[in-house]
């Protein structure tokens, strides 16, 4: 029996599909007493194989490969590839929670916290919100252990707040958004710092050619400001563009605040 046989005997053997099965952290680990392999481990290598070569480069084979067995010994730990990608993003989720003894007492101070601690997590590993929010994204990520340490943190910081619950709830809907908006548009900005000279010149010789059609007054006006052109510049410094994210941050805790006391 080959190896893709033997996976389909087992998933008959579980259900159809992975999401069938339900949660993996609802289905126990191996029974046996030392187990070859850890979640932890698993989900670790799949992470630094994503790090250094991208997240096209996770596959069930090459992480089995990594840890010293053969995929169908993986199999023994996880359903699929849905499986392992739902550990990926639980490992991910774990470096958002910030240690109980770093979290300032104000809640204001420790909402912001924790999303700088988010967005750095975001941040060292660019390939993650791309490629665990798309296709595929594993249904169950919500439901991960640390998913739910890092939305009960957050919870647990509000708890003093004057907020009420549908405030804190908008609130964090309105923080994680701005935090991995932030996080997404770090990556395109340091995507853009390591382009190809040859390829930026060709993409602004595009952009005079837009401008040249007069279909963009407001752009072309924009170009013409030496303001508009210093702003443009400074979105790619780093410096001003962590300072952009603490100023966004703030003004919605604060305004958020404002409005609801």
């Amino acid at each position: 029996m080959s190896i893709g046989e033997r996976h389909r005997a087992h998933r008959a053997a579980h259900g159809k599909k992975g999401q069938d099965l339900g949660p993996i952290w609802a289905r126990p680990e191996p029974g046996t007493r030392r187990p070859r392999y850890t979640r932890d481990q698993i989900a670790t290598v799949a992470v630094a194989i994503a790090d250094a070569e991208g997240f096209e480069a996770v596959a069930i084979r090459r992480v089995a490969a990594e840890l010293g067995g053969s995929p169908m010994s993986l199999y023994h730990y996880i359903a699929g590839k849905e499986d392992l990608v739902a550990l990926m993003d639980d490992a991910l989720m774990a470096e958002t929670v910030v240690p109980g003894d770093e979290l300032p007492a104000d809640w204001r101070q420790a909402l912001a916290t924790i999303a700088r601690r988010t967005r750095a997590a975001f941040l060292r590993h660019p390939w993650a919100l791309a490629a665990l929010q798309g296709k595929d994204a594993p249904p169950w990520a919500p439901l991960s252990p640390n998913a739910w340490r890092h939305f009960e943190q957050q919870l647990a910081v509000l708890a003093t707040s004057p907020l009420d619950t549908g405030a804190k709830l908008d609130l964090l809907t309105m923080v994680n958004g701005f935090v991995t908006g932030h996080a997404l548009r770090a990556g395109e900005m340091e995507q853009r710092r390591n382009t190809d000279p040859a390829t930026v010149e060709a993409g602004l010789k595009f952009g005079q050619e837009l401008l040249r059609s007069g279909r963009y007054p407001f752009i072309e006006a924009l170009s013409r400001d030496p303001a508009g052109a210093a702003a443009g510049a400074a979105i790619l410094d780093k410096e001003h563009f962590e300072e952009l994210f603490e100023r966004g941050l703030w003004l919605l805790i604060d305004g958020s605040c404002a409005m609801h006391v």
